[in-house]
Order: structure tokens, then C-alpha cells, then sequence
């Protein structure tokens, strides 16, 4: 009896490496085609080893099934994952074969740090100009930025306007001395209503950013609708509870909220949306600046010190 987790009970991401695992639940019974919910596949094209990824290709009755409109090839792709991605094409995998935003596995891959992951065949189409041009900035972007650690930061990315301009928007005042010295060396000591009214302001190539190591204030709708006047803004806060939470606003008017910069794409992107949750995926940070064009040429505008720290004033940012 494999029970009702159709055999693959107790089974961790990990445990998709473990090919002599994962053949003895298959050769005991395990369901080749079904597991929590989703499809084996797919969690070995993300999680697992090559071999795994093999042996379930030769199990199954159709390699390109679709869990959420997308193949095992594709989840191979978006998580970074070469050798999974040409152990599938080998058993049989259309790398070609379009999925979200008309974006197939393979043209995808053009995109990302692993080209070459499958071969491309004469006539096959490949990226355009602008693709590539998308691409190459999204690679350097994320060069730049580095291993920055942001959780818990609060961010604001304002496209074509600069640090004086963003003071001048929020009608925020220059602040220094020892209470700020304070609140740099320890701001979760410090009273949370005044801690939050201190952000950082600091110009880009392309705009400005907007942020605050400690809170969520950059994000929240009074600021991001100031700052978004005439242009558009992406707010982003990294909340260590639940997650990254983004949202778009243009020239006062929130055009998106609660989004998830980071995750992967959604079966009703657009294209332009699919090639930018690819290139930062993993990377809610790069993926908000990159929203709002912006082309810092290192993380200074994220890690400090800012251009100048200035205080907020007092007025309910959750309401307007």
C-alpha cells in the first residue's frame, strides 16, 4: 500500500537528489505522475539531481505534461538548472514548445547566465534586439547589487527624478546628529513611530531610490503616490513574515499592489513580465529597481549611506 501521498510521504526538497530513493518508492509503487498536488517532474527539474530527473522522464507518460501550464523543462530553466534541463531534452523534452507569455524553455534560456543550456536548431527563433538588451542589464544589475541581504527593508524606486526632487515631494527635511547616529547603530531600540519617519534618498543613473533598512515606510501608499507624480514607482517592502510585497504605482494612481517580486512568472504575464521574473528571480530588490529603469552602478543606494537622510513629516501615509 503507498498510502494516500501516492508513495512519496516524507519526501523532502532534498530527497529529490536521492536517485536510489526515488527509484525504490517508484519500483515500490510510488506514482510517477502525481505527487501533493503537482506533478513528480516538475519537483525534480527544480529540486533534483539529473539522474532523478531521468529516471521519472522514462517513468512518465508524456515528459512535457503541464502542472500550471508550464513543462518540467520550463521549471528546469527557471530555477538555474542546466543539467536537468539537458537530461529532459535528451528524454524527449520540446524545448521549443511556447508556454507563458509565448516564451518557450529554450528562448527563455537565451536570456540567462547559461545560454547554451540547449542547443538552438536553424529557424528557431531567438531573442530580439531589445531582449538582449533587457538581458544584458538584468545580469549586470544583478552583479552590481551582489549578495545584498534586504530583508526587512523598505524600498522606493522613482524613475527620472533625483534626490531633490523626492525631498521635495514628500516635503521631507534634511535630519543629522546623534539621535540619528542613534537609530543607524540600533533602529529597532528606537520608538517605532519616529524610526519610521527617517528614510534615505539617493540618486541613480535613471531616478532615484527611496529607503529604509528597518521599516516598510517607502512603500507605503502616501509615499509612493507623492513620489510617482508625473512617472512611475515601485514599492517594495521585504517583509521577514511573509515575503517580499511590491507594488506599481503611476503618476498618483496605484496600477498594482500586493505583488510578489522575486517569484516566478504567472500564467497570465505578459511577455515583458516573464523575461523580468526570470532574470530576478530569487531577487524581489533587482526586480523593483529594474521595474522603474533605474541603473545603479553599485548598491550604495540600498546599503548606505545615502545621498541624505531626511525625516518625513507627520501625516497618515495609509490613507493618502
Amino acid at each position: 500500500m503507498i498510502g494516500s501521498r501516492g508513495g512519496w510521504s516524507g519526501l523532502g526538497w532534498e530527497g529529490w537528489k536521492d536517485l536510489g530513493d526515488i527509484r525504490r518508492r517508484l519500483d515500490q509503487g510510488a506514482d510517477p505522475e502525481e505527487w501533493g498536488g503537482g506533478r513528480p517532474l516538475h519537483r525534480a527539474a527544480a529540486f533534483g539531481s539529473p539522474e532523478v530527473v531521468t529516471e521519472l522522464a522514462r517513468r512518465v507518460a508524456d515528459v512535457d505534461a503541464l502542472e500550471n501550464g508550464t513543462t518540467a523543462l520550463w521549471e528546469a530553466v527557471l530555477a538555474g538548472r542546466p543539467d536537468n534541463a539537458r537530461a529532459l531534452a535528451e528524454a524527449g523534452a520540446d524545448p521549443w514548445r511556447p508556454q507563458i507569455g509565448g516564451w518557450s524553455p529554450g528562448r527563455l534560456s537565451l536570456a540567462g547566465p547559461t545560454p547554451d543550456m540547449v542547443v538552438k536548431p536553424d529557424g528557431e527563433r531567438g531573442l530580439s534586439g531589445a531582449e538582449r538588451t533587457v538581458a544584458r542589464e538584468g545580469r549586470r544589475l544583478v552583479a552590481v547589487l551582489g549578495d545584498v541581504y534586504y530583508e526587512g527593508l523598505g524600498l522606493a524606486c522613482v524613475a527620472g527624478i533625483d534626490a531633490e526632487d523626492a525631498m521635495r515631494r514628500l516635503a521631507a527635511t534634511p535630519t543629522e546628529g546623534e539621535e540619528l547616529e542613534k537609530l543607524l547603530e540600533e533602529p529597532w531600540d528606537c520608538d517605532a513611530d519616529e524610526s519610521l519617519s527617517i528614510v534615505g534618498v539617493t540618486t541613480v543613473p535613471g531616478g532615484c531610490i527611496v529607503t529604509q533598512p528597518w521599516g516598510y515606510a517607502p512603500s507605503m501608499p502616501g509615499v509612493v503616490k507623492r513620489l510617482s507624480a508625473g512617472t512611475v514607482c515601485y514599492g517594495l517592502y521585504a517583509n521577514p513574515k511573509s515575503g517580499n510585497q511590491g507594488s506599481i504605482v503611476r503618476d498618483g494612481e496605484v496600477a498594482g499592489w500586493d505583488l510578489h517580486p522575486g517569484g516566478g512568472p504567472d500564467v497570465n504575464d505578459t511577455s515583458e513580465e516573464v523575461l523580468a521574473s526570470y532574470l530576478y528571480r530569487y531577487n524581489g530588490l533587482a526586480y523593483a529597481i529594474a521595474f522603474a529603469g533605474l541603473r545603479p552602478t553599485d548598491a550604495r543606494a540600498v546599503v548606505g549611506p545615502p545621498d541624505a537622510w531626511v525625516e518625513l513629516p507627520q501625516r497618515d501615509y495609509w490613507e493618502d
